[in-house]
């Protein structure tokens, strides 16, 4: 059975530290060779569309573009951004576990699921954080800040501590996120930003059929064990871990499969992109849904989705609005879950 979409899963480009032109050399490369986790951190969408099955192919035409770090010159102001593209592409190095600022986060790099620093398109980039923030999110029910938002997924994706917002490095990343997005305007989203949907599938992603779509696509980087490869000489993460203690957690955007399955087939194997998709749709479910059955780090959940209806269809843990059942919600099928929701609303 197959079906038809653009994308794929996770990874990094574990430049080392440097100067931001040494950092750029090595980046220049990458972004050829993948056109191209992990997530999320950068808007990761509370919910697909709840439409009937679609097409889920992007459109090619009028894509957002990142402004170029090469216009950066040496204003106090401009060596802040440099600083937070420092620390979303080497992540672990400055806050890891054996980190030169801190020692807060898991080893993972916030590019492992913002690709490309966050700028590539349906890679979770960062295109659409200044544009639309504040803004009022369902998960936490108020209304959230950036730094709010970046805090998320420093605890959700790298099991770490809350940065002080008054901190170099939280208003280093702050300025960072907003550089990225400068240029969209107030109150829009921009084509190729965020993740893309996959289109739903008329049965629930397996993760049996999910494992040999991982051994034969991702155990290369990833290994067999899920558990990432570490760079020798850097100490870091070439590849990051899928699953295991040093993995994103529970808590993570990425462990919602449609996101997952989203990020993966339009990125995943590396070198992949959306307009070159090697996952099918059911592929792409099918691998999310195995990458997702196996143990990682937990997170606190009890202040999540106050308002019980406006759970997403795959958020993966009750209680929940309607009566299906919580495997349903993790893997699916989803379609029927969606219907009921979009039934609910028109009374």
């Amino acid at each position: 059975m197959t079906f038809v979409t653009k994308q794929g899963y996770v990874f990094c480009y574990s430049c080392g530290p440097g100067s931001i032109s040494t950092t750029m050399k090595r980046l220049i490369p990458i972004s050829f060779l993948a056109a191209l986790l992990i997530a999320g951190c950068n808007e990761t969408p509370e919910k697909q569309p709840e439409t009937q099955q679609q097409s889920s192919a992007p459109k090619a035409e009028a894509m957002w573009a990142a402004p170029s770090l090469s216009s950066l010159g040496n204003s106090p102001e401009d060596s802040l951004v440099n600083y937070g593209f420092q620390l979303v592409s080497n992540t672990a190095y400055y806050l890891g576990p054996k980190g030169k600022v801190a020692h807060i986060t898991n080893g993972m790099n916030c590019q492992n699921c913002h690709l490309e620093a966050g700028t590539k398109v349906w890679g979770n980039n960062y295109s659409a954080v200044a544009a639309n923030y504040p803004k009022y999110r369902e998960r936490s029910g108020s209304i959230e800040t950036v730094y709010k938002r970046i805090n998320d997924c420093i605890q959700r994706s790298l099991n770490g501590k809350a940065l002080d917002t008054s901190s170099r490095e939280m208003q280093a990343l702050k300025a960072y996120v907003e550089w990225v997005g400068k240029d969209v305007p107030k109150n829009t989203k921009p084509n190729g930003a965020g993740i893309t949907d996959v289109a739903y599938l008329d049965e629930a992603a397996n993760a049996e059929k999910g494992k040999i779509v991982y051994m034969a696509k991702c155990a290369t980087c990833h290994n067999k064990d899920g558990m990432g490869k570490v760079d020798s000489a850097t100490g870091n993460y070439q590849y990051p871990p899928l699953w295991g203690p040093h993995s994103y957690t529970s808590g993570a955007g990425m462990y919602r499969i449609s996101r997952l399955a989203g990020f993966v087939q339009s990125n995943m194997p590396f070198g992949t992109n959306y307009q070159h998709p090697q996952l099918s749709d059911a592929d792409a479910w099918n691998v999310a849904a195995f990458v997702n059955s196996q143990p990682r780090p937990g997170y606190n959940l009890s202040k999540d989705w106050p308002k019980l209806s406006a759970k997403p269809f795959d958020h993966p843990f009750g209680p929940y609005a309607d009566t299906f059942t919580v495997k349903q919600h993790k893997y699916g099928p989803f379609l029927p879950i969606i219907a009921y929701k979009n039934q609910v609303k028109e009374k």
